[in-house]
């Protein structure tokens, strides 16, 4: 389902960002961060500007450490592709002595620290809680390639159960259309790192292996049940396993591989949030972890167990990051053959971007060059909704037809006076919507008999089963957006209609509510109509550019309203069938997509899979390539194609006069037994702010079977830009007989940003050396730009707090914090040097550097004076 956009709600992120030197203390102001004392290392406070309201998640001061030693994926890259058990087996203990250096070099200095995981194969390093002090001294080990910060990430669909066995039936939109005549995926193992399995689902029928659990508390990633509520179950592995591999479901229904494996990594599930209650969520640290062991399921060292395919479920919000760790894992685990499908997310702009201006709502991993990166596309041929009608006093705060969210339809007409039982509690209690919330302080109901007026957060379904467990005769959710008929998770016995309105309209209502008058709602009977948004890409699937300028996601596919397996079984006993919308359902029909082209063509390896699926892609007329990429999956197109190019969409970047020119290259590779005569040529798909010039050499060569060829692509403005339309179009390479293959490209207009650093302030400008009470060094680091299409990000890809002499004289860095999303960071300044060592009395300045993420972007500079006192 799209993700609820609430711009009013206080935007607090999990992100945890420590200083790198035992000068800064990170100051926790509210940011979501856990407070501990100054021994444990202290945390930034850090307040997001983009995206809807998520739970706030303590991660402390977990970091992914990152080595130079080399991984197991670059060895055996190294050795052409192919390696020995046992040199897999002396490159992993390689790394891990190096592992055991790092950590004992912190020894050496009183620093214990114990990891949370250790990375050896897909990269190289380890993820732990660091302090200050620890922090400085990593950053300047010769064996460290850089420290990186631990964010939280979530599963990127939301489920409804179906009450209409129509809705199962062939032609209904709900079913899966993907199939290869002949092939289901046999002998092929796809990891999927989510939430836990319910493997005793009959859907699944025994094609789910014994899985690993990263987060823990279960046994073989089974799905696992809220540690305070049994009721509740982790569904969204079971809800991707069915979409992979279900068979025999009603009227027949299926997933798309439906004979190949499902491998479970557990890399999310109920773990706690800053509230003290539990959330489904997975940490990044945790997603490397699992693809570790999606290339080394026996955990033996080796990979030649490794999944040919890992779908990733869950997606860190806003973070397209091109190189940092999970970007890295991405690239190990292809080079060791795994191919890894992840979710563009589901943060939106992707169907409504009309003009690209930096960078789009692409989560992560699938910012990763190296993913193959999915979008959401709506197959569904009808949609239900109701008229809705919102009363606030006399006054009319809105009317009109809405998409019924939930799976139980109003009956003729339904009128019930409005609740607003979460108003005037503090923001984590709204965003947690726990069942308490809904009653008042004598145990008596706010909602019975009520309509729940409620914010949907990021994860509207507890909200909602709790509203109707107090007893709400209906739930109307604000700041959702646009969402799809039926998106809304609540079980069958919940037997109440949920419907969305705009913010501003609740608003009225609300205040209304506030002044003692009353409002009500209406909503009609269920009207059943052709759905008008049937081949488009969904207004909840994320979209634009990577951090790189990349385009992504690479290819949409279905993604709304898929009917698949849920945990558990109803009340009778039958096993429980459910729809899911998302992103992550969307990589989930490619990965299976994935698994009947592996069968089909066991020769392919997996930069081959990833071209197929991406570039044969087709076209879909009314959308974007920053929507869709290359298109809508064609697999019997993926199947019968010849060649592959790589990469699978280009980084171009950004025009910002005439005569900027860019280049870039192809590799095209003959996959198959014959040799093929193939041309080259660009494809312009929209008019922009000036035309360019593209050049493409060679424009026709012969390649004999298993040979590559290296295409060169030139970009050049001939003209002065006028205004900011983008371009975009595909790099088209085509040969007689054999299917076309398109790569898409896009090119941006404008200047680079240059103000990614704002609001910078100390609170004093003279102070004494304190550990205790340290000066706060306050600011914004990135930028976040509302456009008629949505919320653009603009990321600071480095951090650096210098400290220098009031003469100019450099002392050493402070600071080095990496890949920022756009949000408010707090430290604290001690008042010591770089070497930990008290400032002498005198006057100082804090030098900050930001670097952009585009290449070649100028870095933003901010300067801050003060005096240290006697």
């Amino acid at each position: 389902m799209p993700t609820p956009r609430l711009p009013e709600t206080s935007h607090v992120w999990p992100l945890t960002l420590v200083a790198l030197a035992v000068t800064l203390i990170l100051v926790a102001s509210g940011g979501g961060s856990d407070s501990r004392a100054a021994d444990d290392g202290a945390a930034v406070s850090w307040a997001g500007l983009a995206g809807s309201a998520r739970p706030r998640v303590a991660i402390g001061q977990r970091m992914i450490v990152l080595l130079r030693t080399p991984s197991v994926a670059d060895r055996v890259a190294a050795a052409g592709g192919r390696a020995a058990d046992a040199d897999q087996r002396r490159w992993t203990a390689q790394a891990r002595s190096v592992e055991q250096l790092v950590l004992s070099k912190l020894g050496v200095q009183g620093l214990s620290v114990t990891p949370d995981h250790t990375f050896e194969r897909v990269v190289a390093g380890f993820s732990a809680a660091l302090d200050p002090r620890a922090l400085a001294i990593l950053e300047r080990l010769p064996e460290v390639a850089g420290v990186y910060p631990v964010r939280t990430a979530f599963p990127a669909s939301v489920s409804s159960r179906l009450l209409d066995e129509r809705d199962f039936q062939p032609g209904s939109g709900h079913r899966l259309d993907v199939a290869l005549p002949g092939f289901d995926g046999r002998g092929v193992t796809v990891a999927l790192l989510d939430t836990g399995v319910d493997r005793a689902q009959p859907y699944l029928r025994g094609r789910v292996r014994d899985g690993v659990d990263i987060v823990g508390g279960s046994d073989s990633a089974l799905a696992a049940v809220r540690p305070d509520d049994a009721a509740q179950i982790e569904r969204h592995g079971t809800e991707l396993a069915g979409v992979i591999v279900g068979a025999s479901g009603p009227a027949n229904l299926t997933g798309v591989a439906t004979g190949a494996w499902v491998l479970p990594i557990r890399i999310a599930g109920w773990q706690p949030i800053a509230s003290g209650a539990y959330a489904v969520y997975a940490r990044t640290d945790q997603i490397l972890a699992g693809l570790e062991r999606a290339v080394d399921p026996n955990g033996d060292g080796t990979t030649h167990d490794a999944a040919r395919i890992a779908v990733v479920g869950v997606a860190e919000p806003y973070s397209a990051f091109a190189d940092g760790p999970l970007a890295r894992a991405v690239a190990g685990a292809l080079r060791l053959d795994t191919l890894v499908v992840a979710p563009v997310g589901n943060d939106g702009l992707g169907a409504s971007r009309a003009v690209l201006r930096d960078y789009g709502s692409v989560a992560g991993p699938g910012g990763a060059p190296t993913a193959l990166t999915v979008g959401a596309v709506d197959l569904r041929r009808r949609e239900r909704d109701v008229r809705v009608t919102v009363r606030a006093g006399l006054q009319l705060a809105f009317e009109g037809r809405v998409p019924l969210g939930g799976a139980v339809r109003p009956g003729p007409q339904l009128s019930l006076p409005l609740a607003a039982p979460l108003d005037g509690l503090p923001a984590p209690s709204r965003a947690a919507a726990e069942i308490e919330s809904f009653f008042d302080a004598g145990g008596f109901s706010k909602v019975a008999g009520k309509a729940a007026l409620i914010p949907a957060g990021d994860a509207p379904q507890e909200a909602v089963v709790n509203a109707a467990r107090a007893g709400a005769g209906a739930v109307v959710l604000y700041g959702t957006g646009p969402m799809p008929s039926g998106s809304l998770g609540l079980d069958e016995d919940v037997a109440v209609p949920v419907v969305g309105i705009p913010r501003h309209s609740a608003v009225a209502a609300i205040e209304t509510l506030r002044s003692g008058a009353r409002a009500a709602v209406s909503i009609g009977s269920l009207r059943v109509r052709s759905n008008s948004a049937l081949r488009r890409v969904s207004a909840f699937s994320s979209g634009g550019l990577a951090f790189d300028g990349r385009v992504k996601p690479d290819l949409v596919a279905q993604g709304v309203g898929i009917a698949t397996s849920e945990p558990g079984s109803n009340s009778d006993g039958t096993s429980r069938f459910g729809t899911v919308n998302g992103s992550s359902v969307a990589a989930a029909v490619v990965g299976g997509a994935a698994a009947l082209l592996a069968h089909a063509r066991p020769s392919l390896d997996a930069r081959a899979l990833r071209s197929l699926l991406a570039n044969t892609a087709r076209p879909l007329p009314d959308g974007s390539i920053a929507a869709q990429g290359t298109g809508l999956l064609d697999l019997g197109a993926a199947a019968a194609a010849e060649f592959t190019t790589s990469p699978t969409t280009l980084a171009l970047g950004r025009a910002d006069d005439v005569g900027w020119q860019v280049a870039t290259s192809v590799n095209v590779r003959n996959v198959s037994s014959r040799p093929l005569v193939l041309s080259a040529g660009v494809v312009n798909r929209r008019s922009a702010a000036a035309t360019i010039s593209f050049s493409v050499r060679p424009d026709r060569f012969t390649l004999r079977p298993g040979r590559t060829r290296r295409v060169l692509v030139q970009a050049l403005v001939t003209d002065e830009p006028v205004g900011s339309e983008h371009a975009e179009g595909y790099v088209v390479f085509q040969g007689s007989g054999t299917h076309q293959l398109r790569v898409p490209w896009a090119i941006t207009f404008g200047r680079p940003t240059t103000n990614l650093l704002g609001a910078v302030q100390l609170s004093s400008d003279a102070f004494r050396p304190s550990d205790e009470r340290p000066a706060l060094l306050t600011l914004r680091a990135g930028k976040v730009v509302r456009t008629a299409g949505g919320e653009e990000i603009r990321p600071v890809r480095r951090l650096d707090v210098e400290l220098l002499r009031a003469n100019g004289e450099r002392l050493g860095i402070l600071a080095r914090l990496r890949d920022l999303i756009p949000g408010h960071i707090a430290l604290g300044i001690t008042g010591r040097s770089p070497d930990g060592d008290r400032l002498a009395r005198g006057g100082y300045r804090l030098r900050l550097t930001g670097w952009p993420t585009e290449r070649g972007g100028p870095p933003s500079r901010a300067v801050v004076r003060f005096r240290i006192r006697g």
